[in-house]
């Protein structure tokens, strides 16, 4: 079996000192005391440490930094993303500056506008604008996720949003419900849009129309109006007896209404997992996209065209499953 490979953290352990201070003795930087610097040596030697071609091959030129840019880095889902590119990129000895967009395409093109003249060695972003055409000047690889570029060729990382959303209420459908709510974001973007026509998929099929009423968009800034729009929902006559949510930040609002006003009996499906969804009673069903794994998929793919590799872009699904905790399992 191979041994893992040693890590520039390992040898900061050894030596105990920082990653960073680490680093620059092995990188020949002179602003380190001869004391430390004959330690993280002696550690080097110890654990025989090969510093990782990859980020000696981004000295040349640009800063061992990349640039991960997403709607709101208190995303759950986004949150769990950067963390996975975080820790493949210490691993690999190389900084990530991380930005969020808050949905707003001028601080995207702000974001981005920064990170060039940081002299990036590459980007992960998950974009908010319909048109990116103006990366096509881009001197670093450009890795997309959750949402492709559009008038440009570039990776991405994605899921089948259409897909998991009619799996979701297809969950939902075969456990008996045929008053199903829908509550998401407001259609500015292609990810909201394709879960919406997922759940009118699912529904069609079965032969099922839902009223205009059962489908809540909610507001981006998460402002106490989604708290009235969730209880207004609650409060048709005749009431959903399911509610399919499409994202972790609709569900966080959902939910706490849910049972605010003593509703858990209503059956109730997250597309994207959350922490402590599992401790909730009941405890919540997901359609899981594995926020981690996106992250791996995304970072793998830059960190190899960073290598130098000649890749053909490629867009990458992640898969998609319903984990089947309680809630999506109620029964009108």
């Amino acid at each position: 079996m191979r041994a893992p490979r040693v890590r520039l953290s390992d040898v900061a352990q050894l030596a105990k000192t920082s990653t960073k201070t680490a680093s620059r003795v092995v990188n020949g930087d002179p602003r380190v005391s001869q004391a430390t610097r004959e330690r993280v040596q002696q550690a080097v030697i110890e654990l025989d440490y090969q510093p990782d071609p990859l980020a000696r091959s981004l000295r040349s030129g640009t800063d061992d930094t990349i640039g991960v840019v997403v709607d709101e880095v208190s995303d759950p889902f986004f949150a769990s993303v950067i963390g996975e590119i975080e820790r493949m990129a210490l691993d690999r000895d190389i900084t990530v500056i991380v930005a969020s967009t808050r949905r707003l395409a001028e601080r995207e093109r702000t974001v981005l506008d920064g990170l060039a003249h940081r002299r990036i060695a590459g980007l992960i972003l998950s974009s908010v604008t319909e048109d990116h055409a103006s990366l096509r000047s881009a001197r670093y690889p450009i890795v997309f996720i959750d949402r492709e570029a559009t008038g440009l060729t570039a990776d991405a990382v994605l899921v089948d949003d259409r897909a998991g959303a009619r799996m979701a209420v297809e969950h939902l459908l075969s456990h008996g419900h045929r008053r199903i709510a829908y509550v998401g974001d407001r259609l500015g973007l292609a990810t909201v849009r394709n879960r919406l026509a997922g759940y009118r998929d699912a529904l069609a099929a079965a032969g099922v129309t839902a009223p205009d009423e059962y489908v809540v968009h909610m507001e981006l800034d998460g402002q106490d109006g989604d708290h009235d729009a969730v209880g207004q929902l609650l409060a048709l006559d005749p009431q959903p007896t399911a509610i399919f949510c499409a994202n972790t930040r609709s569900s966080l609002r959902a939910l706490p209404v849910m049972h605010r006003t003593d509703n858990t009996h209503i059956a109730f499906v997250s597309f994207g997992d959350f922490a402590m969804a599992d401790t909730l009673a009941p405890a919540v069903s997901v359609v899981n996209h594995s926020p981690r794994l996106i992250g791996q998929l995304a970072a793998e793919r830059l960190f190899r065209r960073l290598g130098g590799e000649d890749l053909a872009p490629e867009r990458i699904f992640a898969p998609l499953e319903i984990v089947a905790r309680g809630s999506g399992e109620l029964t009108p």
